[in-house]
C-alpha cells in the first residue's frame, strides 16, 4: 500500500528557493561515490538491523518491498555546496522498519554493500525523518544514485544517506562512519554548515 506523505512541499522555483548557507541550486544530480560502484542483485540483497552482537530484524527484497512505502518531497543538500530542490522518492519510512524493534541504544551506524559507514542519533531515524528509498523521480534507484535501495535522511547533508544501505547496527555509544572519521563533522546539519570537524 502506497501512502503519499503530508506536509512536504512540492517543486519550487529557484527565486522562492531558500537554501542552506554557503549552497548553490543545480538542476543535475551529481553522482559522488567513495569507492566503486556495488551492483547487489535484487536475489542477494538483504537489509538487517541489528545491535552489534545479534540480528533484531531481517528482510529480502520481497519482504522490503511488501512493507507500506511512502512517496516523499524533499529538498537535498550536498556537503560540496550544491542543493537540488523538491526531489522525488518512494521508499519505506524507518518509523515502520524500528516499529517493532526494542532498544536503548541512542545512536546507529549505517552500513552500506562496499563497506561504507556513517553514524546518525537514532532519533534523526524517526519521527518521519528517514526512510530506505528504492525509487527516485518514478524510477527504480539507479546503481549510481544507491540502488537498489539508500538511507535517506533529507534534513542532513547527503553523505548521512548512505548509498547501496544494507543494514543498521544499533550502538549504545557513537562512533564516526567513514567520511566522519576522516574530519567531515560528525552531525552534518546543513543549516548550520557543519562540513566539517571544527565546524560548531
Amino acid at each position: 500500500m502506497d501512502i503519499v506523505s503530508r506536509g512536504f512541499s512540492g517543486r519550487r522555483s529557484p527565486e522562492n528557493a531558500k537554501l542552506p548557507p554557503g549552497q548553490y541550486l543545480t538542476t543535475d544530480f551529481p553522482v559522488l561515490s567513495a569507492g566503486p560502484t556495488p551492483h547487489v542483485p535484487l536475489d542477494r540483497w538483504e537489509f538487517t538491523i541489528d545491535d552489534g552482537t545479534r540480528v533484531l530484524q531481517r528482510w529480502d527484497w520481497k519482504s522490503f518491498r511488501d512493507l507500506p512505502s511512502e512517496i516523499i518531497t524533499v529538498d537535498l543538500h550536498c556537503v560540496t555546496r550544491w542543493s537540488k530542490l523538491g526531489t522525488s522518492w518512494e521508499g519505506v519510512s524507518l518509523d515502520t522498519i524500528l516499529m517493532d524493534v526494542q532498544t536503548d541504544s541512542p545512536y546507529a551506524l549505517a552500513r552500506s554493500y562496499g563497506d561504507y559507514t556513517t553514524n546518525l542519533p537514532l532519533n534523526d531515524l524517526r519521527n518521519r525523518q528517514a526512510w530506505i528509498a528504492f525509487r527516485f523521480d518514478g524510477k527504480d534507484l539507479a546503481p549510481e544514485h544507491g540502488g537498489p535501495a539508500r538511507l535517506l535522511v533529507p534534513h542532513l547533508y547527503l553523505w548521512k544517506s548512505a548509498k547501496w544501505i544494507r543494514g543498521i547496527t544499533l550502538i549504545p555509544h557513537d562512533q564516526p562512519g567513514f567520511w566522519e572519521s576522516l574530519g567531515y563533522h560528525n552531525y552534518g546539519d546543513p543549516w548550520r554548515e557543519q562540513r566539517y570537524s571544527g565546524d560548531e
